[in-house]
């Protein structure tokens, strides 16, 4: 018998049953962050670079009760932000940049969070992933954020094989099916979190094993 290359074991008649299976688990797959507005997702994801959701979700009540819009969050003045954020990783460069980030859409976007890639990319502390999420979880479009559970995944699984979080994302948006992209990285990521673990992956537990091609399965 000839043995499948990862890549090969991963053919899209798998990965078409891979998201199928896990659409079938979770039909409607949501982000872990809290916020109950455009801009709050913005500033939670923003606050999670380099940090887990859960210490965002930790930090976040406390902020957005008191400034839920760049407005409010200008008036708390950096140093006040600080208070609220200061258990979060790398709280001082992230407080800058919300607020220079505020600012921006005071003045550029009219206190709006902007819909387009660029003008996102363009808000100090926003890059292309923080950018994918807001386009994908806020207004609907079928982008990849690829973090670390996403890459590990599309690597570890051969969904999507690539040397950079850019690599994953652009294999991705050409392998996962139409039907499945606007709640693919919502998926990929809660797997990799609870399931595809980066030390000991829960493979004996794994709904969607049967079509993965990592060689390494775990059986206990």
């Amino acid at each position: 018998m000839v043995k499948r290359t990862i890549e090969e074991q991963m053919n899209p008649k798998a990965v078409e049953s891979f998201f199928a299976t896990l659409k079938a688990a979770n039909p409607q797959p949501a982000s872990e962050l809290q916020y109950s507005s455009v801009f709050e997702l913005l500033t939670a994801v923003l606050l999670s670079a380099q940090a887990t959701d859960a210490s965002v979700n930790k930090a976040t009540p406390r902020l957005f009760a008191v400034a839920n819009t760049p407005q409010k969050m200008l008036a708390l003045r950096e140093e006040g932000l600080i208070e609220y954020i200061k258990t979060i990783g790398l709280f001082r460069i992230k407080a800058r940049h919300l607020m220079q980030t505020c600012r921006m859409l005071i003045e550029q976007h009219a206190g709006e969070v902007p819909r387009t890639r660029d003008a996102l990319e363009s808000l100090p502390g926003v890059g292309r992933k923080t950018a994918n999420v807001v386009l994908n979880v806020a207004f609907g479009e079928p982008t990849m954020a690829v973090d670390t559970h996403i890459f590990r995944v599309s690597n570890r699984t051969g969904l999507a094989p690539g040397g950079t979080p850019l690599a994953v994302e652009l294999a991705l948006m050409e392998r996962v099916p139409k039907e499945y992209r606007v709640d693919a990285h919502h998926w990929l990521i809660l797997h990799g979190r609870y399931v595809c673990q980066a030390r000991k992956p829960l493979c004996t537990q794994c709904a969607v094993a049967a079509y993965c091609g990592y060689e390494h399965k775990t059986t206990a």
